[in-house]
Order: structure tokens, then C-alpha cells, then sequence
């Protein structure tokens, strides 16, 4: 769906610079079509994206609608 697509697209524009330089772990709970817990890494290792919880403790929690989601990163 729309929402793995973005994260899809979010990790292969990640580089070991943006981890480098952010050094934040974004979670994401989002409501709708393609819903759930998902996060962007980027303190760990080169980054990561994923659903369900990340691999270490959210700096950042952002609750929305998972269309909502898509219209801020497209």
C-alpha cells in the first residue's frame, strides 16, 4: 500500500550522512489504510525503516492518519 511505498522510498534515501546528522528514532502511529506503528531510525548503524516498534526508544512520536502520513512525505 501507499504507506509501506513511502517507507519503502524513505530507506532508499537514507545515507550513513542523514543517521550522522539527525541522530533521532521517529515513530509513527497511524490510523487507517495501511495503520499501525512504524518507524524511521536514524541513530542506529545506517538507518532504518520498518513497522512495529523500533529497535530503540522513539525520540519522536507523531500520531496521524496514515493519508495524512503520505501527503507530508510526497
Amino acid at each position: 500500500g501507499p504507506v509501506a511505498e513511502t517507507f519503502r522510498v524513505i530507506q532508499g534515501a537514507m545515507t550513513e550522512e542523514n543517521v550522522r546528522s539527525t541522530q533521532g528514532i521517529f515513530q509513527f502511529e497511524l490510523s487507517g489504510d495501511g495503520g499501525g506503528t512504524w518507524y524511521i531510525d536514524l541513530k542506529n548503524k545506517g538507518g532504518s525503516t520498518g513497522f512495529g516498534k523500533p529497535p530503540g526508544t522513539a525520540d519522536v512520536v507523531m500520531s496521524m492518519s496514515s493519508a495524512d502520513f503520505v501527503k507530508m512525505f510526497t
